[in-house]
């Protein structure tokens, strides 16, 4: 028979599949991070760094304060618990996923495709054959080791540094080069897949594509507690009917049961693992990439939390704030904060704080000593928060209390 969850119930399984219901754990090691990167799979990267690299926030947000250089290692050293690759969207993964979501990978920001086949596939050769003799080396080493910097054509095409990056994030895409790590300035380093992976040359082995989708399917129901077919291919971006029919084959099995939750217009499953917590004691700043905000309808139908990231919108046009993060309280979200590190000044500015209808009368207490947190894990030694937005008021006094 069909399961009944009530909303809360759904809020729940949600946030405990996520890792966010219990409290923080009283100190940080590598285990902690590899346990969350194991409930997560995921840890999506991105350039923008006003605050912090988007791939440490979702670890502060479960963990707390951390040593980042821990995730550093697990990335960047062997043998790497982290290895780089195509999921969400360009991502840290579990090794042991590569070969999955290489299998289904559909992707490629950039492409070579559109360059003549000859100077293709000549560059290709040039740069495996550079790295795989040398150490690793950024795009722009590459480049002007193939001549992508010296204002002349590479292999007689005049695209020379679109060429070789574009050649380059191929390879990556296709899986062949992985990323041995990042330098300070977040360029990534491109060595062979073989020599970064821990399985070494038997990671570049294909997976069935349908048992791939299978297992990610999984992974994805396993880090959702509840979800639709949707959800489940938004998470590692796949087909939804590769993934409508990697549910019904999980159903059959009972790793998934068909649920009834209030709001969900499409049908919906709760992994069969799931466990439903009784409360949720988080208090955490969401990352505007944490996996628990990836799927937007999701977000406004379990939580009444309607979010949109407002980077790309022209500044006149934004309701919020260029970089805002859910505060997440208890089992609900309590408002929303504009912030930036102001690392000149050894400041977390609050460039606004709204509080969302129903919010705790708690929330500007709690969201300022979260904010305390943030800023010492920062490395920042003041939180100044400035008069936009309907919280800022009780959040100034607040944080002065702090």
């Amino acid at each position: 028979m069909e399961l009944t969850l009530t909303a809360a119930q759904a809020r729940l399984a949600a946030l405990g599949a996520q890792g966010l219901a219990k409290g923080r754990p009283a100190g940080v090691t590598a285990g902690s991070v590899r346990r969350v990167l194991a409930q997560l799979h995921l840890l999506q990267i991105d350039s923008v760094n006003v605050l912090s690299r988007s791939h440490y926030l979702p670890l502060f947000s479960r963990l707390g304060p951390y040593d980042t250089a821990i995730a550093d290692r697990l990335a960047g050293q062997a043998p790497r618990r982290m290895v780089e690759y195509w999921a969400h969207e360009a991502s840290y993964v579990r090794p042991e996923l590569f070969a999955d979501l290489r299998s289904v990978q559909r992707r490629v920001w950039m492409t070579a495709h559109s360059m003549p086949a000859e100077v293709r596939d000549a560059l290709s050769g040039e740069i495996m054959s550079l790295l795989a003799g040398g150490p690793p080396l950024t795009a722009r080493e590459i480049a002007e080791r193939t001549g992508g910097s010296s204002g002349k054509p590479a292999a007689n095409w005049g695209w020379n540094w679109n060429a070789s990056k574009r050649v380059l994030e191929d390879l990556f895409a296709s899986g062949l080069l992985s990323s041995a790590g990042r330098t300070p300035q977040f360029e990534r380093l491109y060595a062979p897949t073989s020599a970064v992976h821990p399985a070494g040359e038997a990671a570049l082995e294909p997976s069935d594509p349908e048992e791939a989708v299978l297992r990610l399917t999984e992974l994805a129901a396993r880090a959702h507690g509840v979800s639709t077919v949707r959800c489940m291919a938004d998470y590692f971006r796949l087909l939804q009917r590769d993934t409508a029919a990697a549910v019904e084959t999980l159903v059959k099995r009972g790793t998934l049961k068909p649920v009834r939750v209030p709001g969900f217009r499409a049908p919906a499953y709760l992994h069969a693992e799931a466990v439903i917590p009784r409360r949720s004691s988080a208090r955490a700043l969401l990352s505007p990439f944490d996996s628990l905000v990836f799927e937007r309808k999701r977000l406004e139908t379990l939580f009444d939390f309607r979010y949109r990231l407002e980077i790309y919108t022209p500044q006149v046009a934004r309701r919020y704030g260029y970089y805002v993060l859910p505060f997440l309280l208890g089992d609900g979200f309590a408002a929303r904060v504009d912030l930036k590190a102001d690392r000149a000044n050894k400041a977390l500015l609050v460039q606004a704080a709204h509080r969302e209808e129903g919010a705790p009368a708690r929330t500007a207490v709690e969201l300022a000593a979260e904010l305390r947190m943030m800023a010492d894990w920062l490395g920042l030694d003041d939180v100044i928060v400035k008069p936009s937005g309907d919280l800022a008021g009780a959040l100034k006094l607040a944080v002065c209390r702090e």
